[in-house]
């Protein structure tokens, strides 16, 4: 494979593109944050955007949000202009870059360009998509262009997916013996200021919806072959139930974590022979009053989003179609500072030395990945609004319980 050099020769180790966005403001305070406490400061990085202006804004809010005592953090960071819709400024920018944080979305509609420029000029790339359609397409289009070039283009490195794909890996590790099926239980609360998630994430499901036809088509193109089922078939629960694990109604998660976790599935049995997890992803709604508003809004979307007048009706007004849930302005950061989540995983499987292909699963397990603020992620589809670091993550809010029977 040929190598890139991506060291010495590049002055940033790190450039986050779109840093003067929702999204892009968070992820800029956390790397802000990572070079303060990294050892002798010697990660360097720029940020990105079609905006001097407002880079430089983003740069001096960040200095004095955090409260770093670095007012220089203005001048020091450099400060690259670059457009999606200028491939030789994208190029420019990837030249110049280890490691390329892509914020930029929808990426269904902006996130080729910077994945193109990204393999041509030997930058690996790191986005926060929450979007199937364009994670997969990407990998279809990509991936042996990337392969001959040394770079990795990783998605969906945001709330979705993080939580959800470490997670499960993170149990099956931990199961002694063989996992064979898991399910988990996403919930979320808000403090007294409430809270809100900022309409990137809602465009993002509004156009997924509508090209849903158009991820099927794209799926076929790969020839993947069913993944066995290892053990008894885990069992699919219906549209709206009522959840004794997480105490309220739940429903079917709708974002892309099945899909990326299935992905892992995949590439761990094809190329590491490891034995595959079925998943099954949902999400708590709460009581009755919950339903009521999800059932009637839910209607409303299902017939809007079929129709280009109905997508322009609630990209517009997302906050009166999602009953507030969805803003053009918000989370403030109030609410994400009070909001937190839960992700509950419940796998079953079979001990060391039990045959999975005869009997019952033998034994029980279950992790909780937790942690404050955990609203952030879905900022921007994503748009996450804070970059969550995998080991942070997997080393401060996980908890696994074990049981056999």
């Amino acid at each position: 494979m040929a190598k890139v050099d991506t060291s010495s020769s590049r002055p940033y180790h790190i450039v986050i593109f779109g840093a003067s966005g929702f999204t892009g403001q968070f992820v800029v305070e956390e790397v802000a944050r990572t070079v303060s406490e990294g050892p002798n400061g010697s990660l360097t990085w720029a940020v990105a955007g079609r905006s001097r202006q407002k880079l430089d804004k983003v740069l001096e809010q960040t200095s004095s949000a955090m409260l770093l005592g670095k007012p220089e953090l203005r001048t020091a960071v450099e400060v690259i202009v670059a457009d999606v819709g200028e491939p030789d400024s994208l190029a420019a920018m990837c030249k110049q870059a280890v490691i390329v944080l892509n914020c930029v979305g929808p990426y269904r509609f902006w996130g080729e360009p910077v994945v193109k420029a990204c393999v041509e000029n030997g930058a690996h790339c790191i986005d926060i998509s929450g979007e199937p359609q364009f994670l997969e397409s990407m990998q279809l289009n990509y991936d042996s262009q990337a392969a001959d070039k040394g770079v990795y283009i990783v998605g969906a490195c945001g709330f979705d997916s993080i939580p959800a794909d470490m997670g499960v890996l993170y149990t099956r590790d931990q199961f002694k013996g063989t996992l064979t099926a898991l399910e988990s239980f996403l919930t979320a609360s808000t403090g007294p200021e409430g809270g809100s998630i900022n309409d990137g994430t809602w465009k993002s499901a509004i156009y997924g919806f509508a090209d849903s036809g158009k991820l099927r088509s794209l799926r076929k193109k790969f020839g993947h072959k069913p993944l066995p089922v290892v053990g008894s078939k885990i069992k699919r629960r219906s549209a709206l139930f009522y959840s004794n694990e997480v105490q309220q109604y739940a429903v079917p998660f709708m974002g892309a974590d099945p899909s990326v976790v299935k992905r892992s599935q995949r590439f761990l049995l094809e190329e590491h022979q490891e034995t595959p997890v079925q998943y099954g992803a949902y999400a708590g709604v709460g009581g009755v009053a919950n339903i009521v508003k999800m059932l009637f809004a839910g209607m409303m979307f299902w017939f809007l989003v079929k129709f280009s007048f109905g997508r322009d009706l609630l990209i517009k007004y997302p906050e009166f179609f999602s009953f507030g849930f969805f803003s053009k302005d918000g989370p403030t950061r109030k609410q994400m500072e009070g909001s937190s989540f839960k992700f509950a995983f419940y796998g079953e499987g079979y001990t060391e030395g039990q045959d999975p292909s005869q009997g019952r699963p033998n034994a029980k397990i279950r992790t909780l990945v937790q942690g404050p603020g955990g609203l952030r992620g879905h900022a921007h589809r994503h748009g996450t609004g804070r970059y969550h670091h995998p080991e942070r993550c997997l080393n401060g809010c996980l908890g696994t319980t074990y049981t056999q029977s």
